[in-house]
């Protein structure tokens, strides 16, 4: 094993300015200091008619960058994307057969909800293993559709949304929360769409968004599942839409900070090109990570097709024979410790591959990452792995 192993690497001189590459929360906005929130409306009432004003902002603003057609709906829920998935899952699905792509951690868990929890019984899931996508056969007109846009867990993203009909009767329920904002959506395909704060913008966590077209509001206005729902997930009352929802008027109260946060984030959104802009800083990052997988002879694209990989969750297998002959466990202490490595030296805090992934990196390179930066993090990986695979050889040899 020690032939294949490359000992004493140089330590790299040049350290990212900012280290934190974490795929959720993620890294705040260049420049970013607690001064942004100066004008947080702290002590307010939600409702008063100055900080109901600011939620309100956030939604046109967010509508505005990601060019929303202006007939959907956008609403600010609880509980993260995680909760304005659930609400959706729990009000519209059983009207209709579903089919559900799974091929990563969060939509497997949309998978069990419909399977497991709605216990719907006309429901097929298309399942892939990480670092592919399921079959994109169409999905009948007919039928809904649960999928995510962007693997977050697994650095696979869908192509295109070609499987899903223009014209159809079933809905599209989309989980973008590591796309938004750093991909382009074809709203015309799609019928929800979720995110969270804290994904490529660098806001706060538990706060969600909910994006309505006019046949998904249709659906909640005229079907009626009979299942109890807990107000925190009620998106209709008496058969009718809580327009409040999407008009500044939250369910339950949300922090008056992170909505400030969140207004920074937009703004500097904005400031960089709006959308056209987060999409060229988010894919410059991927060239940089790209072009280094090309040269390191170690790592890889966990995305097998280069049409799926995610500029965004960037997830990286190591590919080197001795560690290909290590079992699970340990081929997941030996990614462990080269995150662990990266973090003890300053220069990467929380890119180890997530808990259900194959062992491995993930790098967040969304559009609050500065491209600098990941070209100076680079070197470091090949530093990382070669000292672990000095202790690899000192441990063979025992």
């Amino acid at each position: 094993m020690g032939a294949t192993i490359e000992l004493g690497r140089a330590r790299p001189s040049v350290r990212p300015a900012n280290p934190c590459f974490s795929s959720g929360p993620c890294a705040k906005r260049p420049g970013w200091s607690l001064a942004a929130l100066e004008g947080a409306m702290l002590g307010r009432s939600h409702r008063a008619p100055g900080p109901k004003a600011r939620i309100k902002e956030v939604i046109d603003r967010s509508k505005a960058i990601l060019g929303m057609p202006a007939d959907w709906r956008l609403g600010i829920v609880p509980a993260s994307d995680t909760g304005a998935v659930e609400m959706v899952l729990w009000s519209v699905l059983g009207a209709r057969g579903v089919d559900v792509l799974v091929w990563e951690s969060f939509s497997k868990e949309w998978a069990k909800d419909v399977v497991t929890q709605l216990r719907l019984a006309d429901a097929v899931v298309r399942e892939a293993p990480y670092g592919q996508l399921p079959a994109l056969d169409p999905v009948a007109p007919h039928r809904d559709a649960v999928f995510v846009w962007n693997g977050t867990t697994s650095g696979v993203r869908l192509p295109h949304a070609d499987f899903i009909a223009d014209e159809r009767e079933g809905l599209a329920i989309c989980d973008a929360t590591s796309a938004a904002f750093a991909m382009r959506l074809p709203w015309e395909r799609l019928d929800v769409v979720t995110w969270s704060w804290q994904k490529v913008l660098g806001g706060e966590a538990a706060h969600g968004m909910l994006a309505l077209s006019p046949r998904a509001v249709a659906r909640l206005e005229g079907y009626e599942s009979g299942r109890p729902l807990p107000k925190i997930m009620r998106l209709t009352k008496g058969g009718k839409l809580i327009e409040g929802i999407f008009e500044g008027d939250t369910i339950n109260t949300p922090s008056l900070l992170c909505v400030e946060d969140a207004l920074d984030g937009l703004r500097w959104a904005e400031s960089v090109g709006g959308l056209d802009g987060l999409i060229e800083r988010s894919e410059a990052n991927f060239a940089a990570v790209d072009r280094w997988v090309s040269a390191s002879g170690w790592a890889d694209f966990l995305a097998e097709d280069p049409a799926t990989r995610s500029p965004t969750s960037i997830c990286l297998k190591i590919t080197v024979p001795w560690f290909r002959a290590l079992d699970g466990a340990a081929q997941a202490r030996v990614a462990k410790r080269l995150a662990a490595i990266l973090e003890a030296e300053g220069v990467a805090l929380d890119i180890a591959s997530y808990r259900d992934a194959p062992p491995g990196l993930r790098i967040w390179g969304g559009a609050t990452v500065e491209t600098s930066d990941i070209e100076a993090l680079l070197p470091w990986l090949d530093w990382a792995f070669a000292e672990v695979g000095v202790e690899m050889a000192h441990e063979a040899a025992g």
